[in-house]
């Protein structure tokens, strides 16, 4: 009897066992669950974490991060090294590697000029005055007006301030007759600390108060219209430029700064380069997506001490640039005063009478740009300048007035590739002598880089 009670009680007994062995597999599975819920929950916050401590992604970084997300799934370790791979190839191409591990990007321009000159080029490549003797018509070709250049960038100061700069050189020193006989030069370098508002320079560059230059790849050594109104000499000084906001379409840049003058010679004596105080004030406004006015007024004083003799420089000047729609701009600038040579101006700043007085020579000038941009590819540039010295102070055979005018189309081939074709003319009139005139007809193209 007891047996049979046994038996039959013995598949309840199993049956009450397996649902206590499934409770508790069922039981381990929820905790289990709740683990990893726990778990993914840790692992988001982490993740968050560490993406709120990193630098913002870049462009690549996002679409390998997209790709490899939708893929539901992580890429292969080999996959992986290979782009890495291929970045790093990239990055060692496009870079200049610098031994303070700062930014440096290299560029310039590679650029080929043939040019035919008239038979007043008083054998210069592309002669900025015509002169007094007449040689045979002259051509040739040269690449000494190419152009090479770094830029830097270095770290954050104090208050924000960021440091920039960059160092341009040529090789139009040596020979120009001579292919293999050129020096590198030094053109512009700078040094800058800009805030927000302000900006210190150091260095060497254009005056002051003679900030824009005709574009032209026929001279590209000397600033274009040199002796014709445009005062370019590249020289030291420092600056200190304050910007002013009026409204959000206007505003007020101010500019002061110590220039070291470039003093005409006398008698094959070189006179010393004298600092000069120079400052501009530009009041520019914009208008519509691409209109914009800047005019800017400026001044310039120095002494020139030559002989034992003093001669004052003073210059005021105004320069604009006027786009009242994409495709058209004006540019330009006028100077009156005296003394322009160590800015640039024709290269004889003063006279001296009877090795007793140094007489500063009156000049004005000025020049002025027509562009038009054609197409996205074609631009068209009309220019012209002139300075005027003022008779009563100069002596025979020096340079009563100097005129240049000149054309020019500048097609864009491709990317960083540009055509150009050139004719101008330079009329110079000297002073109780005949004038002159001498045409100059140039082909170019310049690589950029």
């Amino acid at each position: 009897m007891c047996r049979k009670i046994v038996l039959c009680l013995f598949p309840t007994l199993l049956l009450a066992q397996q649902k206590s062995d499934l409770q508790q597999v069922l039981d381990r599975l929820d905790r289990i669950e709740q683990e990893n819920k726990t778990l993914a929950e840790e692992v988001r916050a982490l993740r968050a974490e560490l993406a709120a401590s990193r630098p913002p992604a870049t462009s690549d970084q996002t679409s390998e991060r997209a790709a490899t997300e939708g893929s539901g799934s992580p890429a292969p370790i080999e996959e992986k090294l290979a782009v890495d791979e291929a970045r790093i190839a990239e990055q060692a191409q496009s870079k200049v590697e610098a031994s303070q591990k700062l930014p440096i990007t290299l560029t310039g321009m590679v650029l080929f000029n043939a040019f035919l000159n008239g038979r007043a080029n008083g054998g210069a490549e592309y002669p900025t005055t015509a002169s007094l003797t007449n040689n045979s018509s002259a051509g040739g070709a040269t690449l000494s007006q190419s152009v090479l250049g770094l830029k830097f960038q270095g770290p954050e100061i104090f208050l924000g301030g960021h440091i920039n700069g960059s160092m341009y050189v040529d090789d139009w020193g040596g020979s120009p007759s001579n292919s293999l006989d050129h020096l590198i030069r030094l053109r512009t370098a700078t040094v800058e600390i800009d805030w927000k508002n302000t900006t210190i320079l150091a260095g060497q560059d254009k005056p002051v108060v003679s900030p824009r230059e005709p574009n032209s790849l026929a001279q590209v050594a000397v600033s274009p219209l040199t002796g014709a109104g445009n005062l370019w000499l590249w020289s030291p000084q420092v600056r200190l430029e304050q910007r002013f906001a009026i409204g959000r379409e206007s505003g007020l840049t101010a500019q002061i700064g110590v220039y070291e003058t470039g003093e005409p010679s006398y008698e094959s004596v070189p006179s010393a380069p004298r600092p000069a105080l120079e400052g501009r004030f530009e009041l520019w406004h914009s208008f519509g997506e691409s209109g914009r006015i800047e005019i800017a007024p400026g001044f310039h004083e120095s002494t020139t001490h030559v002989e034992g003799l003093s001669a004052p420089s003073r210059l005021f000047t105004a320069d604009w640039l006027i786009q009242p729609i994409l495709k058209l701009q004006l540019t330009g600038m006028l100077f009156t005063g005296e003394n322009a040579a160590g800015l640039g101006g024709l290269h004889q700043g003063f006279t001296i009478f009877n090795y007793i007085r140094a007489v500063p020579i009156g000049a004005n000038g000025g020049w002025a740009q027509f562009s038009y941009l054609a197409t996205k590819r074609l631009t068209f540039n009309i220019f012209g300048g002139e300075e005027n010295d003022r008779a009563s102070d100069l002596t025979g055979g020096d340079i009563h007035n100097n005129f240049m005018y000149a054309g020019n189309a500048i097609y864009r081939l491709g990317s960083n590739v540009l055509l150009g074709a050139e004719i101008s003319q330079v009329r110079t009139n000297y002073f109780l002598l005949p004038s002159k005139l001498n045409n100059h007809y140039d082909l170019s193209l310049a690589y950029l880089f």
